[in-house]
This record gives C-alpha cells, sequence and structure tokens, in this order.
C-alpha cells in the first residue's frame, strides 16, 4: 500500500466560454485565479487555474474553455461531482448568494452527516459545498467573497462507475480507507491528508458511460510531496499492472496520469515547484504564461486568444 499520496491536487474540466467560466469562479465562488496559460497540447486554448491564494493543492479547479466544443454527456466511468469544503454555518449565505447570481441546480440536503449545498456551474458541471468540521484551510478573501464564508478548498470528488469493485481496491492501494457507506454510496478517506481526502464511489450499472464535452471533467489529480514521491508511485503502479505515463513537466507541478478500471483518468502530481514559480504571490494570474515550447508563438497567441476580462 502506498502512503505518498496527500489527497487531492486539482480536478480539470471542460467548459465552452472562458470568460463566463473565469466569471462563475471567480465572482459566484470568490476564488482566485492563480494562472492563465495555454493548453500544453493544443496552445490555441486557454488553461485557467483557480484555488486559494497560492493556489495550494488540494483548492485548485482548472478548465480548458474549447469555444466550439459540444456539451458533456453525464455517465459512468467520470467525476460526477467535485465538492468544496466550506465551514459549518455557511451554507445560508451562499444558498442566498447563489439566488443573487442565478445559480441553477441548487439543492440542500445532509449525506455522511455533513450538510451539504449541490449546484452546477455554467456548462452544467456539477459541484457541491460541503460544511467540514475542523477545516483550518486559509481561504482567499481579497476577492468576491471576503468574508468568513468563503471556500477553503476541495472536500473530496464523487466517482460515477458502472461497477466500483477494482477502483475501490486501487483506491486502498493509494492509501485511501473505507470509512462509511450511505445510500448505496461508498466513502473513502485517506488518513491525515491536505484537507482534501474523501472520495466518493457511486455505482450505477444502468448508467451509460458518460461522453466529454463541456461540463465534464477531464481528470482528477492527486497531490504527492515531491518528485522523489511521484517516482515511487509511479513504479508501484507500474508493478501492479497499470499503464501509467512517463514524467511530464506542467511548469507548475510534474504529472503522471494512468486509466483506472472505472474509466476516470487519474493523475498524480507534485507539490512543487507551485504556481509562484513565475509569478509573483501578489500577481498570481495576471498575465499570460506560456510553457517554454510555446513561448515562440506568443505575439500570434496574445492577439488570438480571446481576452479573459478580469
Amino acid at each position: 500500500m502506498l502512503d505518498q499520496i496527500r489527497g487531492l491536487h486539482h480536478v480539470t474540466s471542460m467548459s465552452r466560454d472562458g470568460n463566463e467560466n473565469n466569471h462563475f469562479f471567480t465572482d459566484t465562488l470568490g476564488l482566485r485565479r492563480v494562472k492563465k496559460t495555454v493548453n500544453f497540447d493544443e496552445p490555441s486554448v486557454y488553461h485557467l487555474y483557480y484555488g486559494d491564494e497560492v493556489g495550494t493543492p488540494g483548492s485548485v479547479m482548472t478548465y480548458f474553455p474549447f469555444p466550439h466544443i459540444i456539451r458533456g454527456r453525464p455517465g459512468t466511468g467520470e467525476v460526477g461531482e467535485t465538492a468544496f469544503s466550506v465551514p459549518e454555518g455557511s451554507l445560508s449565505f451562499w444558498k442566498e448568494r447563489f439566488a443573487e447570481k442565478g445559480v441553477g441546480g441548487v439543492m440542500a440536503e445532509e449525506a455522511f452527516g455533513e450538510n451539504r449545498l449541490r449546484f452546477t456551474a455554467v456548462d452544467g458541471d456539477s459541484f457541491a459545498l460541503v460544511e467540514s468540521r475542523g477545516d483550518e484551510r486559509a481561504p482567499w478573501t481579497g476577492g468576491a467573497v471576503a468574508g468568513d464564508e468563503a471556500i477553503r478548498g476541495f472536500a473530496g470528488a464523487k466517482l460515477r462507475l458502472g461497477d466500483s469493485g477494482a477502483t475501490e481496491e486501487l483506491l486502498k492501494f493509494m492509501g485511501y480507507e473505507h470509512a462509511d457507506t450511505s445510500k448505496g454510496i461508498k466513502r473513502f478517506v485517506i488518513p491525515g491528508g491536505n484537507g482534501a481526502d474523501v472520495i466518493d464511489l457511486q455505482t450505477l450499472p444502468n448508467m451509460p458511460r458518460g461522453d466529454l464535452g463541456a461540463g465534464s471533467v477531464h481528470h482528477i489529480a492527486f497531490a504527492v510531496d515531491d518528485r522523489e514521491a511521484q517516482k515511487a508511485v509511479r513504479q508501484a503502479l507500474l508493478d501492479t499492472g497499470y499503464q501509467v505515463t512517463p514524467v511530464i513537466d506542467r511548469d507548475y507541478f510534474f504529472a503522471i496520469y494512468f486509466r483506472t478500471p472505472g474509466g476516470v483518468l487519474f493523475e498524480i502530481a507534485t507539490n512543487e515547484p507551485g504556481f509562484d514559480k513565475d509569478e509573483d504571490t501578489a500577481h498570481l494570474g495576471e498575465a499570460l504564461k506560456l510553457p517554454t515550447q510555446h513561448e515562440h508563438r506568443r505575439a500570434w497567441l496574445e492577439t488570438h486568444l480571446p481576452e479573459i476580462e478580469d
């Protein structure tokens, strides 16, 4: 069993409109845009990162806004819901805020002894706010939500699967422990994690596989401290029979990827070097930052990428 996983690092999804996406996460949710860069494989498309003040692993939601992408079809083999942690007693604030902002799909519920508020983002992607006990992570309060109600980071994520058996074994191998089952959903928790500790498994054997598009999660990333820890995790996964990519330098972290038995794309990402590698903390997410291999295209990209309004 691995002991290097710390919880979630980031979650990366697809959207259609970069400005609508940016407005929702920075204004409606009050997160900070910590990086404005481009897709490594398709530099004509932005890669936008939102999180706490410095983009702490476990707080970062990221998006690829493809302007002409179709809406994704929800199904199995994907992340079905991403949950953010908020302080106890704050859901009434968020319910009022969502009503003012016209947020869709808002529904209060109780699960695993926690109060939750479910909602959808601009592309129909599913989220929840969870009143988490004892979450001492510092929120970003320099933006649209400056009070005690601000988001602390991720609480976790829920995976939708046709069959959860092999994914349960994988999570246990990754260091997660089965903590509870509620309404058919199995909860796994990483002991002593970074706050973004929870993975829920929902089994829906009669639901078709999801189709990737706007509103779909592209991949979910788990955090390790450094490249040495990542190397050990990669070797252990290879030894177990998983097909794992070589280490890829993503500028702000190093990444490896592998497809899980349930169909979800997992990433293992390092906590180093961080989002302040090429920007001062006070100005994170302001300038367009390009991967080295695309720097020679800066002049073209700066005139062809749609402007992101702050």
